[in-house]
């Protein structure tokens, strides 16, 4: 059985947007689009079972509408906050703990000099693959591998610095069961994945490899028909989401909630 989720933390974007980081060259992003690119994806969520804890936006931060980078949760355990490997989205943690501290009496926190964006951390299961970016180091993944080692979870680095066209390693990759992946690939040899179940994204729709499951179903972005029908003939419902807008400022499905 797959984890399932009852609440989800999310951030829609704000009016400046457009002013945050991004590696991508596909334009500026439309915010009243991504508004309602965001509005279709909680809507979704709340489809699925999920209850939203929905956070103001803050133009002070403008990539904080990509909620996932801030903090890992584990629910029957526990929750860390992050410390981002950009400096300019430092402060958006605050208002994300402020969040969790309703549910979480005491949440741990990755420190200087460790940097760790969530979007690095793929759960599957037991199991938590890191990976090394240029936003996540060494010392962040060690701090979280020690944090979650007493609850039985182990862990994995993945090196990506070297891998064309990701900026985080949840850009590659999925966990769908405990012991099933989606993988672009760029990473389907990578020896941290070998005996695992592996659907293949196919050529051409990498940006599809960052889906989500959520409960019941399988988000995916628009736009990957190939894997699409990978994913149904696995036997997984999809809520196929346009995602376009955050494309542009490299943000994926995954980015866009805390689900717990």
């Amino acid at each position: 059985m797959f984890s399932r989720f009852t609440r989800a933390i999310v951030r829609p974007p704000a009016r400046n947007f457009a002013d945050g980081l991004t590696t991508a060259d596909l334009g500026t992003p439309d915010v009243d689009r991504a508004l309602t690119q965001h509005r279709a994806y909680c809507d979704a969520l709340v489809r699925h079972g999920v209850q939203l804890v929905m956070l103001d936006a803050d133009p002070r931060y403008p990539d904080a509408t990509f909620v996932e980078d801030t903090a890992l949760i584990r629910p029957d355990r526990g929750a860390i906050i992050t410390r981002p490997g950009a400096a300019s989205r430092a402060g958006e943690v605050d208002a994300v703990a402020d969040a969790l501290r309703v549910h979480f009496s005491d949440l741990a926190r990755v420190t200087e000099p460790g940097t760790l964006d969530a979007g690095d951390v793929c759960e599957a299961g037991d199991h938590v693959f890191i990976g090394i970016s240029q936003r996540t180091n060494s010392d962040g993944a060690a701090q979280l591998a020690a944090w979650l080692a007493p609850f039985g979870i182990t862990s994995s680095t993945v090196d990506i610095r070297d891998v064309p066209g990701i900026l985080h390693l949840k850009s590659g990759i999925a966990a769908l069961e405990p012991q099933r992946l989606v993988l672009i690939d760029a990473l389907v040899d990578h020896p941290a994945f070998a005996g695992y179940d592996v659907v293949r994204v196919p050529p051409g729709e990498e940006y599809g490899a960052n889906c989500v499951r959520v409960n019941d179903a399988v988000f995916v972005s628009a736009g990957q028909p190939q894997l699409e029908a990978q994913l149904r003939a696995c036997g997984y419902a999809l809520e196929v989401l346009e995602m376009g807008e955050y494309r542009k400022m490299d943000g994926g499905l995954s980015c866009l909630s805390l689900r717990f």
